[in-house]
């Protein structure tokens, strides 16, 4: 075996709080580096300042450190760990790599003897500065577009003079393309020029000529110390060049690619990973391909370390790139890893897919009011979807229905344009919502070909979208008693869910179930198994499909089913669907330790998601994994197919919680609270009632279902009032108005945009202070797990406040309030698990804001701050294994945590960054501090009331 014997310890560096343009994909990579390494038995350290991710668990690591991303804290560690021999910089993103690169040029890595691998120091200079990366690609011969780096304004200048428009400016080191945008004209230059200087933390950009309409594609590659290469996955951007990859709807494999030119690519891509340096690791490299017959090839860039698009490969193939990508770093040969999957064939083989898969991104413009919601270079999305199918269709209408945007799919729900000039302006001015627009303009009946030309997206997969469009039209001429099987086979084969074919035939969803039952169209479930079926997988991870009967020989008529059901006790966990504003990371953190819960009860866990990005969609996390959209049609047909003891809900953010009803309906077991009992701390105007019955005090509210009642019901509540509607995430449409004026058109477009939501109306408690608290219950006992204090007034949403652990300007007689109240409450909703309340405290009295009996964004800091798994606690409580009285509670924190949010406004510039009721942080990190003397402390509590909107 070729393994570095002299790799004893291992530094990995995270990648720091969540923000657009680097997610939570490399809490996936760095927690299957970590598992990889230490099935080696090396010792690993980690260092990251993130909370909310699996990656930071005292169990992943040997040593956690929950730290800022410094040089400082590098050399504390470094101080504290002399044994580290080794650091891996690749599994953190951008962040990483930069922090990897400041130590060097600082000479860290060398004054303490500690090795790079995964990648070298050259290779990511050569990648990161744009000119020397240029040079090389000429002189190893891989074309690339003409540009030119500027460091100046006066350089840009004459560069765009030379090159003429439209032009490409890209800022150097940045993350997520910051910086970078397209530049049409000359007036638009100065500005853009000057912003891209200042973003660069090197004040340098790259101008390219554009290719406008040139075709993307992105290849992950991985590398060993022989100098083996493979492929694992060619990913094709459906959206031209021009929109950063990380908002472009992507593919796999690629569609449109002739085979000669996919070697062209290939070879051109293993000269480029070779030419950068002599390192082994993970690589992803961008090209774009001219849509002419010569079909050119240009190269974009090459990042030498795991990526977003390498999570997405990972999920695609089921090969699990950063796991392989760890071990090659440490000296293994591809030859010598087995396949993850098969366990039979060995890692140096490069995967097939017998099946589609296709990614959508999911942006969240509705929390940055004024922003700019065209898509360019610079990527706004905040997470992203993806789904597997046996057909680009399906695969696209399975990815649109997990988006969560009250969508069914494309078209055929009522919901599409139908104005020609908006039509035709979201095509030329690329929209979060062009994948819906393009369908709506084939209904329309706008040619193929001026759709085309509009948008630049090649006339396959237009054509692919045109096919659907007829077959809507075809089902839409049958009734449910009319429509023949094979139709609606065809219909449910290309992805259409029971929902659209109800819209089409003008029945209810339930009567095109029972159709479907009767006609025996039920779905199937397939292995994502890496080999295209040539070789036994030995991992239980599934996506659906629908297939037509074969006929055995005796007669039998059966589609092939690949998921086989056990006759273990099964607990389902509904995972938390695409990452957005409100509901991110920690949520993922909840469901990973609620299935390793529940398996260490001796239930059998399965795993249902489409978030490629997640630890809980890793193929060996449960014990099954479908990877499917959390939406009511899946989800039942997963239910009924495997009959578990009960699903899990409260540990999947409000996607879960939301399918909580249906599941009551449907009578399928609700595992911990109940329905009732979430429904009523959902429903604002019964959950008063039930604080009024135990004596609890509330500001002072009322309902409001008009404008009308909202104006009326001011006139007693008296203003500031803060709006709030019910069942929403992350404070969605919450507001303080001061006058009847405010009022009325913040209702008036809350209706609009929310219609039949009731609204409540609190009496706002200006200058309060905020607090909150999480805690156990299992229907007897409660279990306060912490209590935190907003440094922030109330007013500003909890997600995007400093909160502090333990509270830090609470009086003995406030905390008690605190505590009894949570008690009350969750014994009230009859809380069986976790349940999160929040408070707001005037004039030393405790009102309550809200609760909610379900994981929320805190539990996770809870957890990493006093040391303590409490989600694996909860999750024992909800399955009645335990009762809270069972545990022996053991916090361990000295001094105070603090949860710091972390926003992304640098990819709005024009946005309001005021704070207020509704969320708009992406991510966050967490603090240590060992008193309140702490300069940090003094900063943050200073600034507390600078950015509070109304």
């Amino acid at each position: 075996m070729p393994r570095n014997k002299n790799i004893k310890s291992v530094l990995i560096i995270g990648s720091g709080p969540i923000v657009i343009g680097q997610a939570c994909e490399f809490d996936y990579a760095g927690t299957q580096a970590l598992r990889s390494l230490r099935e080696d038995g090396i010792e690993t350290i980690l260092i990251n300042s993130n909370p909310a991710t699996i990656m930071t668990d005292p169990t992943m690591a040997d040593h956690v450190y929950l730290l800022p991303l410094t040089t400082k804290s590098i050399i504390q560690i470094l101080k504290e760990h002399p044994q580290i021999d080794a650091v891996l910089p690749t599994m953190g993103g951008q962040t990483a790599l930069n922090l990897c690169i400041q130590a060097d040029e600082k000479g860290i890595w060398s004054d303490f003897g500690v090795k790079l691998i995964g990648v070298d120091i050259n290779a990511i200079n050569i990648t990161e500065d744009r000119e020397e990366f240029r040079e090389l690609m000429l002189k190893i011969g891989v074309p690339m577009a003409p540009q030119a780096t500027a460091t100046s304004y006066l350089e840009g200048k004459e560069i765009a003079q030379k090159f003429g428009f439209p032009l490409v400016i890209r800022a150097s080191f940045t993350l997520g393309g910051e910086g970078a945008s397209f530049v049409h004209t000359e007036d638009q230059f100065d500005e853009l020029l000057t912003r891209g200087l200042e973003v660069s933390p090197i004040h340098e950009v790259m101008i390219d000529k554009a290719l406008i309409g040139w075709k993307e594609y992105e290849l992950e590659l991985l590398r060993d110390r022989n100098d083996n290469v493979v492929i694992i996955c060619t990913i094709e951007n459906m959206d031209p060049m021009g929109i950063h990859t990380g908002d472009s709807i992507t593919v796999a494999p690629a569609m449109t690619l002739s085979d000669t030119t996919y070697q062209r690519m290939r070879d051109m891509a293993i000269h480029m990973m070779r030419s950068i340096g002599d390192f082994a690791g993970g690589c992803n490299v961008q090209f774009a391909v001219s849509p002419d017959e010569n079909e050119d090839i240009i190269a974009i860039e090459i990042n030498p370390r795991v990526s977003r698009s390498s999570a997405l490969a990972s999920k695609a193939t089921g090969y699990p790139i950063a796991k392989i990508a760890a071990k090659l770093a440490i000296g293994y040969h591809l030859d010598e890893l087995s396949n993850q999957i098969t366990k039979s064939t060995s890692a140096l083989f490069e995967p097939t897919l017998d099946y589609v898969v296709v990614k959508i991104p999911r942006w969240n413009f509705d929390k940055f009011e004024g922003s700019d919601r065209t898509l360019g270079l610079q990527m706004k999305s905040v997470g992203e979807v993806m789904a597997i199918g046996r057909s680009f269709q399906e695969a696209l209408h399975k990815a649109t229905q997990s988006l969560e945007i009250k969508r069914n799919g494309l078209g055929a729900d009522g919901k599409g344009y139908k104005d020609y000039d908006q039509i035709i302006d979201k095509l030329t001015h690329a929209s979060w919502d062009r994948v819906f627009v393009i369908y709506d303009a084939i209904q329309m009946g706008i040619p193929l070909s001026r759709i085309h030309e509009i948008t630049k997206i090649d006339m396959w997969f237009l054509k692919q979208y045109e096919e659907l469009h007829h077959l809507e039209k075809e089902i839409s001429t049958f009734t449910i008693n009319t429509i023949e099987r094979d139709l609606l086979l065809e219909a449910k084969q290309k992805g259409y869910g029971d929902r659209q074919i109800a819209h089409m035939l003008d029945c209810l969803e339930s009567q095109v179930y029972n159709k479907r039952e009767e006609l025996k169209i039920n779905r199937v479930y397939k292995l994502v198994d890496t080999c295209a079926a040539e070789f036994k997988a030995q991992t239980p991870y599934y996506y659906s499909t629908f297939e037509n009967e074969m006929e055995s020989p005796d007669g039998t008529r059966v589609s092939a089913n690949e998921s086989v059901v056990s006759d273990k006790k099964k607990v389902i966990v509904l995972g938390s669907g695409p990452n957005r504003i409100g509901q991110g990371i920690e949520f993922d953190y909840c469901c990973v330790h609620g299935v390793m819960a529940a398996s260490e009860c001796g239930y059998e866990t399965i795993m249902i998601n489409c978030n490629p990005e997640t630890v809980s969609t890793d193929f060996d996390i449960s014990d099954k994994l479908y990877f499917e959209p959390v939406f009511w049609e899946h989800i039942y047909d997963i239910i009924r197919h495997e009959k578990p003891e009960g699903v899990i809900v409260q540990l999947g953010g409000q996607t879960a919680l939301k399918l909580a009803e249906k599941l009551d309906r449907y009578g399928i077991k609700i595992i911990g609270t109940t329905y009732e009992a979430l429904d009523l701390a959902e429903d604002r105007g019964s959950f008063s009632k039930l604080l009024q019955e135990n004596n609890i005090p509330y500001p002072e509210f009322d309902v409001a279902t008009t404008a009308d009642e909202a104006l009326a019901i001011s006139d007693h509540l008296g203003f500031p009032i803060l709006v709030r509607p019910s069942y929403v995430l992350g404070g969605q449409g919450m507001k303080i108005v001061i006058n009847r004026d405010e009022l009325e058109e913040h209702v008036v477009n809350l209706l609009r945009s929310m219609p039949n939501n009731k609204l409540l109306l609190d009496h706002y408690l200006d200058g309060a202070i905020e607090a909150e608290a999480d805690a156990i219950c299992d229907g007897e006992n409660v279990y306060i797990i912490g209590i935190m204090e907003h440094i922030e007034p109330c007013g500003v949403h909890s997600g995007d406040s400093n909160a502090t652990l333990p509270p830090f300007n609470l009086g003995e007689f406030v905390l008690q309030q605190i505590k009894d109240h949570t008690k009350k409450i969750a014994l009230a909703l009859n809380t069986v698990g976790l349940i999160n309340v929040q408070f707001a405290i005037k004039d030393d009295v405790v009102y309550i804001i809200e609760a909610n009996p379900r994981a929320s964004r805190t539990v996770p800091f809870i957890a990493k701050a006093y040391k303590e798994p409490y989600v694996n606690y909860a999750t024992k409580v909800m399955l009645g294994e335990k009762k809270v009285t069972d545990f022996n509670f053991n916090p361990q924190l000295e001094g105070f945590a603090i949860k710091q949010p972390v926003f992304s406004f640098n990819k709005f510039p024009n946005v309001n960054k005021q704070l207020g009721p509704e969320m708009k942080s992406t991510g966050e990190s967490i603090l240590f501090i060992d008193s309140l003397k702490d300069d940090e402390f003094y900063n943050l509590y200073s600034r507390r009331k600078m950015y509070l909107s109304k």
